[in-house]
Formats: C-alpha cells, structure tokens, sequence
C-alpha cells in the first residue's frame, strides 16, 4: 500500500504541473486554425480549460481507485484508462494555449479531492468501484456531448479533440461494465452530477 502512494503521490506532481505527454496524434493538429470572434476564442477556451480540469480529476479518481483496488485485472485496466486520460490532459492543454487561454488556477484542489473520492470508492469493493468508474464515464461522456454542442461550429480542432475523448470515455465504461460493474443507486448518480456541476461552473471561470 505504501509503495502505491508513493507512486500516486509522484504522479499527483507530474498531472498537476508537469507537461502532459501524448503517444496518439493529437486529434485535429492537422487541421487549419479557424477565424473565430474574440469571444468564440475566449468561450471556447474556457469550454477547454474545463475539459481539461475534468481530465484532472479523472486522473486522480482512477489513481485513488487503483490505490484501493485488489483486483491486479481491474487495478491494470484503471491504469490504462489513466494513461489515455493524460493523453486527454496533453490534447487540451495543447488546445487552452492554441487559443490564448490558461488552465483552471484550483486544479490542485480538483486532483485532491478527486483522490480522495477515488480512495472511498475503491474501499467500498471492486465491483463499486467500477460502477463508479461506468457512471463517471457515462457523466463525462454526456458532458462531452454538451460542449460539442456548445463549441463553435468553425472550431474544427476543438471538436476534432473532444470528439474523441468521447469515444474514448465510452470505452472505458463498457470496460468497466464488461469487468461486472455493479449499478449505483440513483442518488449517488444525482450527487456525481451536483459535484460535476460545481466543478464545471467554477473551472469555466477560474
């Protein structure tokens, strides 16, 4: 257990101020930039910076899951899910600085409580902390669908970017569910989205 909050803790330091890296392409780096409005630039940059805080959080729920897991199947699949959220950390970091925007000034605060949360769900069993993990993907990948409605329809590289964490959101719940994810209870579903909303208003503006 120590030697896994050990490394948790390193990879808490590299994900909140460390350089995101990609091993894919970057979805859409080959397309032209578009001739968006200031305030297209600047709402699209914001949509980002909080795309990116959700990919923060996701990274410290999978690493506080995968702390708590004894399940090496499921520990491994939690770190493969990590390892393609920090590639959703590099694309949009990427995307905020093409656009003039900056990250979210509270992403230390999101990455600790999103640990801690990830801690409680692996203490509750594997097969909740997969449910977890489906339902959370499942809220991701809706809230994905919502900023594609939101972006501007010219900013092809944005959309290209989050088109594709939605594909890869919804691979990550069918994993989990395939890896016999238990269903959460609805009011935990309806808390998830409070706690969703709160952090996507805050990070939109700061």
């Amino acid at each position: 257990m120590l030697d896994h909050l050990i490394i948790g803790f390193d990879k808490a330091l590299r994900t909140v101020f460390a350089p995101a890296r990609s091993i894919r392409p970057v979805p859409g780096d080959d397309l032209p930039e578009a001739a968006l409005t200031d305030e297209e630039r600047s709402d699209a940059a914001a949509l980002m910076r909080v795309n990116h805080c959700g990919e923060i959080c996701a990274q410290a729920l999978y690493q506080g899951q995968a702390v708590m897991s004894r399940d090496p199947v499921i520990r491994r699949e939690l770190e493969q899910a990590s390892n393609e959220e920090t590639e959703h950390l590099a694309w949009t970091e990427q995307r905020i600085a093409e656009l003039g925007g900056r990250k979210s000034l509270l992403n230390p605060v999101w990455y600790g409580g999103a640990f801690a949360l990830g801690m409680l769900a692996g203490k509750l069993g594997d097969r909740w902390n997969l449910g977890f993990l489906a339902e959370t993907e499942r809220q991701v990948e809706a809230h994905l669908s919502g900023h594609l409605a939101r972006l501007p329809a010219d900013d092809a590289k944005s959309r290209e970017i989050v088109g594709q964490m939605k594909i890869d959101e919804a691979r990550h719940a069918e994993t989990a569910i395939g890896l016999g994810a238990h269903e959460l209870p609805a009011p935990a579903k309806q808390l998830m989205k409070l706690m969703s909303r709160v952090m996507t208003v805050t990070a939109y503006r700061l």
